[in-house]
C-alpha cells in the first residue's frame, strides 16, 4: 500500500463526521467520503475530503474503508446489500466497521469478506460526540492481529486507547457489554439522585459530590450524573434513549445467545422502553431519571 493510498469513510453523521474530519487532518492521506445527506460532505469537503458518488465509487477508489452508520440495518445493507461494499470489493481491501452492531453480524460480514479476500475489523467507539470532536475516541477492536497493525495508525488519528479483544465480533462483544454496564449505571444514579429529591433526606448536589469522594465514584457518576442529571438537562443531540436501547438489545441478544440471563440488564430496558413511550426517545438517556415510577403513581 502506497503512503498516498485513499481512505474511505461511509457514514459521516454525528459521530462520521468529526472522525473523518480527523482523519484526513492527522492521516495526511486523501479520505473519500460517502453519505446521503450532502451537508457534512460539503463541511468536511473544506477540510480536503473529496466526496464519492456511491459505495461502488468508494472501493473503486479506497484502500481502508471505515464505516460510521446507525446501526444493524444500515451495517448490513452498506457492506452485504446487492449494492454494497463487497459487490465491488477487491481482494486485499479492507473493511473497518466502527458502528455498534451486533457479535453475529461482526462474524457474518467477516466471514463474507473473507470468501472475497477481504480484511474485516470490528472497531465501535465509546466515549461519545466530545471525544470524536477532539479525537480520543477509545477504539474496541475485533479481527486479525496483521490487519489490526495496518489499521492502528489511522485509528490514532481518531482515538486514544486502542485495544485488539480478540477475533471478529470481540470489539463487538466488549462495546456491548461496555454499554450494558454503562446505562445500568446511570439507571443507579437516576435512582439514588430520585430518592434523594423525593426524601428530602439529602441535597441531590451534596449526594453526588459526596458520592465522588467515596467507592461509588465512576466516569459515569461525574458525567452522566453530576453534569446531566443532576442539573436537569437533557440535550437532543446528545446520546438518546433510542440509541442506547439498540445497543442494550444488542447486548442482550448476546446473552440469551449463551445462555445468560441478565436481570438487572432487562429491568434497565423497561425503563428505556418507558421513556420512549413518553416521547424521551431522541432526549439524552440520562433522561430516565422522568421515566422513573413512583409507588402508587402512575
Amino acid at each position: 500500500m502506497s503512503d498516498q493510498s485513499k481512505l474511505g469513510f461511509v457514514g459521516v453523521g454525528v459521530m462520521g463526521e468529526k472522525m473523518c474530519r480527523n482523519l484526513v487532518q492527522k492521516s495526511k492521506r486523501p479520505v473519500l467520503a460517502f453519505d446521503q445527506m450532502p451537508a457534512p460532505l460539503q463541511r468536511l469537503s473544506e477540510h480536503g475530503v473529496e466526496a464519492a458518488n456511491s459505495l461502488a465509487d468508494v472501493m473503486a477508489r479506497s484502500d481502508i474503508v471505515f464505516l460510521s452508520l446507525p446501526g444493524e440495518p444500515q451495517v448490513r445493507e452498506v457492506v452485504l446489500g446487492p449494492n454494497g461494499l463487497l459487490a465491488h470489493a477487491k481482494p486485499g481491501q479492507i473493511i473497518v466497521d466502527c458502528s455498534t452492531c451486533p457479535v453475529r453480524l461482526a462474524q457474518e460480514i467477516d466471514v463474507a469478506a473473507k470468501a472475497k479476500g477481504v480484511r474485516f475489523l470490528d472497531a465501535p467507539v465509546a466515549r461519545g460526540v466530545t471525544a470524536a470532536e477532539n479525537g480520543t475516541l477509545n477504539f474496541m477492536v475485533g479481527g486479525e492481529a496483521g490487519d489490526f497493525a495496518e489499521i492502528e495508525p489511522f485509528l490514532k488519528c481518531m482515538g486514544g486507547d486502542i485495544t485488539l479483544c480478540g477475533a471478529a465480533g470481540a470489539g463487538q462483544a466488549v462495546k456491548l457489554m461496555n454499554n450494558m454496564i454503562v446505562v445500568q449505571t446511570v439507571r443507579a444514579i437516576a435512582e439514588a439522585l430520585k430518592v434523594a429529591q423525593e426524601s428530602g433526606a439529602v441535597d441531590g448536589k451534596v449526594l453526588f459530590e459526596t458520592l465522588t469522594t467515596g467507592s461509588a465514584d465512576s466516569f459515569v457518576l461525574r458525567n452522566h450524573g453530576i453534569k446531566s442529571m443532576l442539573p436537569g438537562t437533557h440535550p437532543a443531540q446528545t446520546f438518546p434513549v433510542k440509541y442506547i436501547k439498540k445497543d442494550l438489545s444488542y447486548a442482550l441478544e448476546l446473552a440469551e445467545s449463551c445462555g445468560v440471563v441478565m436481570t438487572g440488564a432487562e429491568t434497565t430496558m423497561d425503563l428505556l422502553n418507558r421513556a420512549d413511550a413518553m416521547d424521551f426517545g431522541d432526549r439524552y438517556y440520562t433522561i430516565i431519571i422522568d421515566a422513573l415510577e413512583q409507588r402508587g403513581k402512575a
